[in-house]
């Protein structure tokens, strides 16, 4: 293989490999006859992203005879650290000129035509590998976006550098984007960032059904400053959470994909969802009859409990919705049986009151009849008196 790449056109490669260079540590060149495709995949498999630039990017594209005919492919893997500093801006824009790259035995030779007629010659010893590529079939996809890259990179702007993961969020009527952080202690102390943005914003904007998907937000930062560079559109393929997104761009002589994996989050489903999958798997495991609390009644048991700051915490609702019917236990059980899927445990406070309440009445009840004595008298309170209860002599 032997291509030339000539004037900006180097710039743009060289952008290239530095987008790639955010997802992995490895470089694939595969060129064929489409022209020559650079892959990159990171370490964990879950993020996979191609650059193919077509035959007229290049100034000259030579493909061998057996490769045209698909009958050979050329299986060449580089290592990202060595291929980025030949590429690096904005030294490469301001001096070379020319660059050539051709793929002998062993090696993969770049040479580097810089002004002042100064040549500069890399000789990199690559790695046969298979072929790399992602099975993702887009159109299949049932929400698509389509936008200049100037929009996607202000709304990514918003977000630090530090930030991990990203929330796209897509609805009938607006498609918001937010910060992502797992549950646990820190989350109370970061700041949450969202913004949203009217259907009119996109180009091309199609809802198939509404999901929340969350994906790697540092390995898409290349490709949207390479689009926002050369002002290309971007379009987005995704569907439900867990499954892949996709971000393409596409012109006459280059087209560039990323496809990221998502989160399955577990607590997207609203309580509701919840209570009502516990009381399917609570009827199914037992045979124990349900007594449904009204609504309206909920606010009178319903109590404010002052929290160890001192702020009201309010007992949600949804927790006292349903309870189990003592009448409907089996005979000989004073308690309803351990199933499954643990159903909605009653506020404390409501535990608390009851447990007081029950406390309160079993004093009363026994204060009318004084406890019996176990203990027999020793020889000093035989003097109390006949008033007091005796215990029967041992």
């Amino acid at each position: 293989m032997n291509c030339v790449v000539e004037g900006n056109c180097v710039k743009a490669f060289g952008k290239a490999i530095h987008a790639l260079a955010r997802l992995g540590d490895d470089l694939w060149f595969d060129p064929n006859a489409k022209g020559l495709a650079l892959r990159s995949v990171n370490s964990a498999h879950s993020g996979y992203a191609c650059f193919l630039f077509s035959p007229l990017f290049f100034h000259r594209y030579n493909l061998p005879s057996a490769t045209e005919k698909g009958n050979e492919t050329i299986k060449c893997k580089l290592l990202m650290k060595s291929v980025l500093p030949l590429f690096r801006l904005p030294s490469i824009e301001r001096n070379v000129e020319r660059c050539q790259i051709s793929i002998e035995e062993d090696l993969v030779k770049m040479k580097f035509f810089c002004k002042h007629g100064i040549i500069k010659t890399h000789n990199l010893r690559y790695q046969e590998s298979d072929a790399l590529e992602a099975v993702f079939s887009s159109h299949l996809c049932p929400n698509v976006l389509k936008a200049p890259a100037k929009l996607l990179s202000d709304m990514v702007m918003h977000f630090p550098v530090s930030q991990e993961e990203i929330t796209l969020s897509i609805s009938t009527g607006k498609v918001s984007l937010r910060n992502y952080y797992e549950g646990g202690n820190g989350c109370m102390k970061t700041m949450h960032t969202e913004m949203s943005l009217h259907p009119d914003e996109f180009d091309y904007f199609q809802v198939g059904s509404e999901s929340d998907v969350t994906f790697c937000l540092k390995e898409l930062r290349g490709l949207l400053s390479f689009a926002e560079l050369h002002c290309l559109p971007v379009a987005v393929y995704f569907g439900a959470a867990g499954q892949p997104v996709c971000f393409s761009i596409e012109d006459m002589v280059l087209e560039a994909t990323v496809v990221l994996a998502t989160l399955i989050d577990c607590e997207s489903r609203a309580p509701s969802q919840h209570t009502a999958s516990a009381l399917q798997t609570t009827a199914r495991s037992t045979d124990e009859a349900v007594e449904t609390v009204n609504p309206h009644d909920i606010s009178a048991i319903t109590e404010m409990v002052a929290s160890s700051q001192g702020s009201p915490v309010h007992v949600p609702s949804h927790l006292l919705l349903l309870r189990p019917s003592q009448s409907s236990l089996p005979s000989g059980q004073g308690e309803p049986m351990e199933t499954c899927a643990p159903a909605p445990s009653p506020a404390p406070s409501i535990v608390c009151s009851l447990l007081f309440k029950a406390l309160s009445s079993l004093s009363e009840e026994d204060s009318a009849t004084p406890p019996e004595v176990l203990v027999c008298f020793s020889d000093d309170e035989d003097s109390l008196g006949e008033n007091v209860r005796r215990s029967p002599s041992l």
